[in-house]
């Protein structure tokens, strides 16, 4: 599994990253948060966590202004009642204040107690945000992969509103090709997002492999197809479509998962935020917006052009600046080698202008590459993917057991101990 963090920005919000943890397997792929600027300074600093913490008080920091108010006028020395000064100290290690859990409903409750049926199996990704371990449920002796973030984190870097965002997302979609949510909770240091756990995805294979046969990539590139007009359907936007965030089943199909840079973005709605991976980013994203749901198509161009050839369409560069002046060329870019309903295909994805690029779902019935596919889910499970079967690799696991009586401990210290002793 891999997950991976951005920025997003939309008019009237507050930054805020995805939260998650970032791959081991960077490879090539770079991963960008540029935060928009605001008279001339970069938002994104610790105080701006709080000041998100903040206003997602709602009703009770209206009360308690309303007290501040109320005891300002019987008071010789208001300003003793002035907010604590924990605002202007920064936030650096626990503990966080225990008033966090009521901005989080999202995330029930949990005593440590109620987290000992689970045993950590191993490590499957670590990144600045977060850790995601692969877990045993022994009460109902199932495998799950456990994605872990310090609530500091959250403050820290301004991910408040996005960390309920990508949960609310979860909670509300369901779809065959979709990696479901099995569960969320927090402790006093941590919050947990908890999966089903799948031991292969599609950059693992790739990287193994290389070029697909034409059969596969008709299969996934019909079954991702499903997958972004559902998610465009209910307004939400994934924004980070790439061979990572694709896991495989048992049967060899898909699974979208990582929805920590999707956003709800209403139809005719735009955001403006550079966020994602570079090689996948559109350039309408690169070059700082205004852009909607087109650029998950752009993304699912780019991840069928590498499936296809072995490789990306654009090196990746240092910044999106740089990227952004080669993707500008990648038209020219495609093998004249390929299949010509393929080809065609791509040059319809990679489309330089979003207007132009096939985003509906009668453009994909249609089109001449998928001739003969059936666009329904039940029907694509039953097709054979005896390639990616044959084929599938298994990362290898450097920790099979970790003991871990408390998963709402120091974490990282503990992960940092037991992977260098």
């Amino acid at each position: 599994m891999a997950y991976i963090t951005g920025t997003d920005l939309a008019e009237g919000e507050e930054a805020e990253t995805g939260m998650g943890a970032v791959s081991c397997r960077q490879g090539q792929h770079t991963r960008v948060a540029a935060p928009r600027k605001q008279g001339g300074n970069i938002q994104g600093s610790w105080s701006l966590g709080w000041k998100c913490l903040w206003s997602e008080m709602g009703p009770i920091r209206s009360g308690l202004e309303e007290l501040w108010e109320l005891r300002g006028h019987q008071c010789l020395q208001p300003k003793s009642l002035e907010p604590a000064p924990l605002l202007e100290k920064p936030l650096s290690e626990w503990p966080v204040p225990q008033f966090i859990n009521l901005f989080l409903p999202e995330f029930p409750l949990r005593p440590i107690r109620g987290q000992q049926h689970l045993k950590i199996l191993g490590l499957v990704a670590k990144g600045s945000f977060g850790t995601v371990l692969k877990v045993l449920d022994c009460a109902r002796k199932c495998v799950f992969a456990l994605k872990v973030v310090p609530k500091v984190k959250v403050l820290q870097r301004n991910t408040l509103r996005q960390c309920k965002e990508e949960i609310n997302i979860q909670r509300h979609i369901s779809h065959p090709f979709i990696h479901s949510l099995g569960d969320s909770w927090q402790g006093k240091r941590h919050l947990f997002i908890m999966c089903s756990y799948y031991s292969t995805d599609l950059y693992s294979l790739w990287s193994a492999v290389g070029c697909f046969p034409e059969l596969s990539i008709r299969l996934f590139a019909a079954e991702l197809v499903l997958v972004l007009c559902y998610l465009h359907d209910l307004g939400i936007i994934h924004r980070d479509v790439k061979m990572e965030n694709i896991l495989l089943d048992e049967r060899g199909h898909l699974k979208l998962t990582d929805f920590g840079l999707s956003r709800h973005l209403p139809r005719g709605a735009q955001a403006y935020t550079i966020c994602g991976t570079l090689q996948y980013m559109a350039p309408e994203v690169l070059s700082g917006g205004p852009y909607n749901h087109a650029a998950d198509w752009w993304s699912l161009g780019v991840l069928l052009f590498s499936l296809a050839t072995g490789k990306f369409p654009v090196a990746a560069e240092r910044d999106h600046v740089a990227m952004l002046a080669n993707v500008t060329h990648c038209d020219s870019e495609i093998p004249a080698s390929l299949n010509q309903e393929l080809s065609l295909l791509l040059h319809e994805l990679l489309c330089q202008n979003p207007l132009h690029r096939l985003r509906y779902l009668h453009q994909f019935q249609t089109h001449p590459f998928f001739r003969g596919v059936a666009f329904d889910p039940e029907l694509l499970q039953k097709q054979p993917a005896d390639f990616v079967m044959e084929t599938q690799v298994t990362q290898p696991n450097p920790l099979e057991f970790m003991p871990f009586k408390d998963f709402d401990c120091d974490l990282e210290s503990f992960l940092a101990n037991l992977i260098h002793a």
